[in-house]
């Protein structure tokens, strides 16, 4: 013979019906998250690296910019800074890249600020991440 077993038991099992399924909703979305966050922020983290190179690079090529008048005449090292500038700017449009450039003195400064598309995190209402990165060359002479 069975016993059945209580009322108050069945009840309370009824109430639980759906709990597993918001569970698994919740941990799915959280591992999306997680999966988006790795993901964009390893292209965001890359799309910086280019930019530090691209700034870098295109200092160093503003930085070759020197005046060679002064440097004949008095031996110093100075930048033709018009020069300088359209060297930098080219430099970064050959690499498919827009930022500013600043000359003062002997250095050269180049800002450059690119956006990277979020391919997972766009579900959640980020589209793009912005990153900023500056590099600097200054010409300089040697040593004899």
């Amino acid at each position: 013979m069975r016993t059945r077993r209580p009322q108050w038991l069945h009840v309370t099992a009824r109430d639980e019906d759906g709990m597993v399924t918001a569970f698994v909703i919740v941990m799915v979305s959280a591992l999306i998250l997680m999966a988006g966050l790795v993901l964009d922020g390893g292209l965001a983290l890359a799309a910086k690296v280019q930019a530090i190179d691209d700034a870098q690079a295109a200092a160093r090529a503003g930085a070759q910019a020197i005046d060679l008048a002064t440097y004949r005449a008095t031996g110093q090292i100075t930048l033709a800074a018009a020069t300088a500038t359209t060297d930098a700017e080219q430099a970064l449009a050959t690499s498919g890249e827009t930022g500013t450039v600043t000359v003062v003195g002997d250095v050269v400064t180049v800002t450059v600020t690119v956006t990277q598309q979020t391919q997972v995190l766009d579900l959640i209402g980020i589209d793009a991440l912005h990153e900023t990165a500056t590099g600097s060359a200054t010409a300089e002479q040697e040593a004899p």
